[in-house]
Parts: structure tokens; C-alpha cells; sequence
């Protein structure tokens, strides 16, 4: 268990808390970018307990600003992209996309209320059809490079999955817990899908027989790497087709490479605040012959699932996803780790919480957290190695209908 105040201090995320300078160190998605769209170039963002608004102006030059206007404190969301800003829809205020007022109807020319108006804004980035965005201090780290978002032998799908009313760090600890694939989500699947069409048990019936099988042991590597820090779970399974997986690594410190059936995926965990948690997925899908493929990034689809919770308090339980949102949500918003009680399999756990800790630290001291990226070389490209024993079954039950 953890102590009120270790509780506290790895879950709140809002401006000036450890663990949010610490989380503001990293890039992070606070869109695709199919979300803005030339009816709608705007779109409301709360990250890291601050409230902004994510715009593209008629240049196709995209802004992250803080929501309300410096004037009368209206929201910007409401306001008007216009070619080369954002004009607020009271009194007609502008802003580019770096904050700077450049225009102010009603007041006299050249009028220091000008500068006074800049406004907080943050750097953002495009990369694979996703944008980012860097809320800590100067100098700004570059953008990882991570082989999912930047190989070309493939084609990408982005997932938006629904807002998770928790704490971003239970989203993150599933993440180190080799062991719940088999009731969550193996044995929970086969009651769920019993009230579903049978073609959703044949699509599911890989991902049964994978995790299905008994975990006879597991086992957790710490890894520093060039490019990253993380965490690798190993599990070995027993059953008809026994086998001990090479693992697939949680990047510290909100991040998870996962092998989902055919998928290369990779899943950031963004904190809205402390209570909120906004989750985008990344699937990878290689060539068979690693030929590449021109997939633009304004191609790349994207698909907004919609919460599992339904009307009458019970949870849709068929996905992965939904599976694991009711096991997060139901923790609580904030989980009260002050009470729980763990056992051997939750090592995984212990090792991501003392990273934490260390993490908040270096910050503390002015360093660089673990995996921020600075040098050009390294960030070629940031690869990984991941276990393939799902893709593989996968095609072994393909082989054998």
C-alpha cells in the first residue's frame, strides 16, 4: 500500500504538483488530426489540469492557447479562425497561434494593451496523423521518433478511446499487471460474448485462445534504453500451446507498446487532470513483404469509440477497452492506494511507482526525467523489441478454418 501522501503525490497532475512538472517534460496527443475539420477547426483540450483550445487558422497553421480570453475571460472556443488567428467571439480580440494579441478593435492604435494581452500558449507538433503538444520549460526536447509513428512498411488507424472518469495512473499500473488478461479479460470475454451475435465470438476466438491459457509465471525487466525507459512484463503460459513471450515494454511514463492480434500498437495515456484521462491508440499493421506504403498522414483513419457505461449502472463488456475502463473506473476517480493490499504478481507496480518517485525527483533537481529525447542521433528512429506470440496465433487459427 502507499501512504496518503505518496498517493497523493504520484496522481495529481495540475500545474505546479511534482508529478505534473514531471509529466509537462513530455510531448503528448491532444488531437488527431481529423478531429479539426474545415466546419469546426477548433477543439476544446484540457491537459494536465489546464484548460485551452487547439485551433488551426486559415494557413493551416495549427495553436495551443489558454481558453479564455485575457479581456473579458470569455471562452475562445466560441471564437472565429480566421486566416492568421483566433479572434474571440465577444469583442473581437485576435491571437496568433503563438498567443500574441494582433488585434484589437475599439482601442487605440499602438496601445501597450497590446503586449499585455499575449496569452499562454504551447508548442505543438504533427506526426502521424496525430498532434502534440509540449506544456514544461524551455528548451523544448524533441519529439520521439518511436518506430510505430514514423515506420513506413505499413499502414496506421488512430483509436480515440472514451474519456475515463480516473486517475491517470490506474490507466498506467494495468499496464505493469501481467496477470489480469486472464480473468479481465479471457474469462470476463467468454461471459460477455455469450450475449453478443456468434460472429463476435469468431472474431474474439484468437485473443481467447491466446489469454486463455494458464500463467504459470511472470517476470518484470527494467529497461534503459536509448530513446526510453520502461518497463517489460514477461509471462510464461502453460496449456495445449505453452510458451514464455519475450514481453512488450510500458514507456515511462504514460505509454504502452502493446502487440494486439495483427497490431503493432502503441496507447499514450494523457491526463485531463486528476480525474480524467483521455487515451489515443496507435495500431501499426506491417507489410508482409515490408514493402512501403505512401499512407498519408490526413489519410490515416481514425475512429472515436463511445463509453461503455450504459443508463442502468452496468458496463458493455465485450472489448478490451471496455474491460479495462470498468476495471479503472471502478477504482474509484482517484484510487485510494492507502488501503489496498498486494501481492507477489503486483512487483510490477511497486518497480513503476519507486520509477515515479525517482522521476519526480530528477525534476526536482533540475534534470531530465527518464526517456526525454534530445539527441538528433538517437531519435532517428526509437525502435523496440516486442513479443509476437498473438500475431502468431493469430494466423495459426487463420490457417487452420
Amino acid at each position: 500500500m502507499l501512504s496518503a501522501a505518496d498517493n497523493e503525490l504520484l496522481t495529481r497532475v495540475g500545474p505546479g504538483t511534482p508529478c505534473g512538472e514531471m509529466m509537462r517534460r513530455y510531448w503528448m496527443p491532444v488531437a488527431a488530426v481529423k478531429e479539426l475539420t474545415d466546419e469546426k477547426p477548433i477543439k476544446r483540450v484540457k491537459i494536465l489540469g489546464e484548460k485551452l483550445v487547439l485551433f488551426r487558422d486559415g494557413k493551416g497553421q495549427y495553436g495551443l492557447v489558454q481558453e479564455r480570453c485575457p479581456h473579458r475571460h470569455v471562452s475562445l472556443y466560441f471564437g472565429f479562425c480566421e486566416d492568421d488567428g483566433l479572434r474571440c467571439a465577444y469583442h473581437g480580440w485576435k491571437f496568433d497561434t503563438q498567443g500574441n494579441c494582433i488585434e484589437q478593435p475599439y482601442e487605440r492604435p499602438n496601445s501597450p494593451l497590446m503586449k499585455q494581452a499575449k496569452i499562454k500558449s504551447y508548442p505543438v507538433k504533427l506526426m502521424c496523423g496525430l498532434i502534440f503538444a509540449y506544456l514544461g520549460p524551455d528548451p523544448v526536447p524533441l519529439l520521439p521518433n518511436y518506430e510505430i509513428l514514423t515506420r513506413r512498411d505499413g499502414t496506421r488507424n488512430i483509436v480515440l478511446l472514451p474519456e475515463h472518469h480516473c486517475n491517470w495512473l490506474q490507466c498506467q499500473e494495468n499496464s505493469h499487471d501481467p496477470t489480469h488478461t486472464f480473468w479481465l479479460h479471457a474469462k470476463l470475454f467468454e461471459r460477455a460474448l455469450k450475449k453478443r451475435p456468434p460472429e463476435e465470438a469468431k472474431k474474439w476466438a484468437p485473443d481467447l485462445a491466446y489469454f486463455g491459457r494458464p500463467i504459470e509465471g511472470i517476470d518484470f525487466e527494467l529497461c534503459r534504453e536509448p530513446g526510453w525507459t520502461g518497463i517489460r512484463k514477461v509471462r510464461t503460459y502453460g496449456g495445449d500451446k505453452p510458451e514464455k513471450e519475450h514481453g512488450h515494454p510500458a514507456i515511462f511514463p504514460n505509454i504502452l507498446i502493446a502487440p494486439q492480434a495483427k497490431y503493432l500498437t502503441i496507447h499514450f495515456r494523457v491526463p485531463m487532470d486528476d480525474e480524467y484521462t483521455m487515451i489515443y491508440w496507435v495500431e501499426f499493421l506491417a507489410t508482409d513483404d515490408g514493402s512501403i506504403v505512401n499512407q498519408k498522414d490526413e489519410d490515416i483513419p481514425f475512429e472515436k469509440m463511445d463509453h461503455p457505461l450504459q443508463p442502468d449502472g452496468e458496463y458493455e463488456l465485450h472489448t478490451f477497452v471496455y474491460q479495462d475502463q470498468m476495471a479503472w473506473e471502478t477504482q474509484g476517480a482517484i484510487a485510494d492506494r492507502t488501503t489496498e493490499l498486494l501481492g507477489a504478481s503486483d512487483r510490477g507496480l511497486v518497480m513503476y511507482r519507486d520509477l515515479l518517485r525517482q522521476n519526480i525527483r530528477k525534476v526536482q533537481e533540475g534534470r531530465d526525467p527518464d526517456g526525454v529525447v534530445r539527441d538528433p542521433v538517437v531519435n532517428e528512429m526509437i525502435s523496440f523489441t516486442f513479443s509476437k506470440g498473438q500475431a502468431n496465433f493469430a494466423k495459426e487459427m487463420a490457417a487452420a478454418k
